[in-house]
């Protein structure tokens, strides 16, 4: 009788252990997110331009949609852990998810940028890959990157103009 107790036990003691993961997730992550005064265009540009560095997986312009392989990260991990942590990880590594959506502000084009990073680590070999929250600094540094490319594009194309123009004026005298 006790063995097909523990036998119906053991799946709703799994079962709250995922509803905890889902009320985590749920309530704490923070997806960065970013909105630009740009159309999808310059917009994708920006974030081509700044996702080179990266091992990118899948590509595609038309869903918004950019995903890279899983990337090392170790050194990174016990780097910045060592200020504040005893315990180093055996290994480390991510991926990134970068959505970029065409949206409309007051009949203006603007674009959003949201970049998600799966973050796992390995304690040791006998835990196996866990997922941990990111700190956020890789997502909010690109989504700056993105903001001064295409502030700088946009100037670009302010300076272009007046150029333009003068040289309109000059040729009219």
């Amino acid at each position: 009788m006790k063995f097909y107790l523990l036998i119906i036990l053991i799946p709703l003691l799994n079962g709250c252990a995922n509803y905890e993961k889902f009320r985590q997730v749920t309530e704490e992550l923070e997806i960065p997110t970013k909105i630009y005064k740009s159309d999808y265009n310059q917009t994708w540009q920006a974030v081509i331009q700044v996702m080179r560095k990266y091992d990118i997986a899948q590509q595609n312009q038309e869903a918004g949609f950019i995903k890279t392989r899983w990337m090392d990260n170790t050194l990174e991990v016990n780097f910045t852990d060592s200020f504040g942590s005893s315990d180093a990880v055996k290994a480390a590594k991510f991926k990134l998810i970068v959505n970029v959506v065409r949206g409309f502000r007051a009949s203006r084009e603007v674009t959003k940028v949201t970049i998600f990073k799966r973050q796992l680590m390995e304690q040791d070999f006998l835990q196996g890959w866990k997922e941990f929250t990111t700190d956020l600094i890789t997502e909010k540094t690109l989504l700056y990157r993105i903001e001064r490319i295409i502030a700088t594009d946009n100037k670009l194309k302010e300076i272009d103009k007046a150029r333009e123009k003068e040289q309109l004026e000059k040729s009219g005298l």
